[in-house]
């Protein structure tokens, strides 16, 4: 590989304990003793993006996310695509009809919460974009790749009776109390791509099948979900997560037998 080409860095991978985690982390990583709930793929310096993995066994707390500027500079807009999914899983996003904020804080002390929310089923291979404000809950049985801005600035409505923290009045203040549009349509872009979610934040697209040199862009996040490719002449395999430079010429792409998700911040 030429002199002249950056490297691209294999982000490490920070397998987090969580009681609604799994103990089957197969083809992602090796098998638990203990559940995991999320793995976090890091860098040595901070990144304005954070990507982790989600495994569920039950649901997770119903919670929404401030914008940038409501508490601290950045906020946290996110969004999920399906890796595996049980039969019967589902997720919550926003409301099956619009509520006032009234019911909703009412909501949060009889657990009426879990009726209002409009809870989708998924499938491998679907996209969700949930923004700042959406209120939102993942169900059991699911495992998917979570794209955020990298902030963890969490306020949870409702946790099924778990002993946590619960932040109902500043919830309920930013809650977007409409209905979510549901599964992102991914707009193909020719040559194995498509365009699943476009944000002020992030842009990601699905990749598969394809030899690229793709354009520099800020904090370019290559994510593989199947198979196995080379990055810049190095091997990959699904369930790693590789950072590109910024800058200057970018490492091939070889992902004839693999599927990326490719997120960036756009410029």
């Amino acid at each position: 590989m030429s002199e002249t080409i950056a490297r691209a860095v294999r982000l490490t991978a920070s397998l987090r304990e969580k009681v609604w985690g799994k103990t089957r982390l197969a083809p992602w990583f090796p098998d638990s003793e203990k559940p995991i709930g999320e793995a976090w793929f890091l860098a040595d310096h901070g990144l304005p993006l954070l990507v982790k993995l989600l495994f569920t066994s039950e649901r997770l707390s119903v919670q929404v996310h401030p914008d940038d500027g409501e508490d601290g500079p950045r906020g946290k807009t996110e969004m999920w695509h399906i890796l595996d999914a049980e039969p019967g899983a589902a997720i919550a996003l926003g409301f099956r009809e619009p509520v006032t904020r009234e019911r909703l804080r009412e909501s949060t002390k009889t657990g009426e919460i879990e009726q209002l929310l409009n809870w989708i089923p998924v499938r491998a291979g679907e996209t969700y974009f949930t923004p700042a404000h959406t209120v939102h809950a993942i169900g059991g049985g699911i495992v998917l790749c979570e794209i955020q801005q990298n902030s963890d600035v969490t306020y949870r409505l409702w946790d099924y009776g778990r002993p946590r923290e619960l932040h109902v009045d500043r919830a309920v203040a930013i809650a977007d109390m409409g209905v979510h549009p549901g599964a992102s349509r991914p707009v193909p872009l020719g040559e194995g791509r498509a365009e699943l979610v476009r944000s002020r934040f992030f842009v990601t697209e699905l990749v598969s099948g394809v030899r690229l040199i793709p354009e520099p862009h800020s904090c370019q996040i290559w994510i593989c979900i199947g198979g196995n490719a080379k990055i810049g002449g190095e091997p990959v395999h699904a369930g790693e997560v590789w950072l590109l430079p910024d800058s200057g010429e970018q490492p091939a792409i070889e992902s004839e037998a693999a599927r990326f998700l490719r997120t960036y911040v756009p410029g």
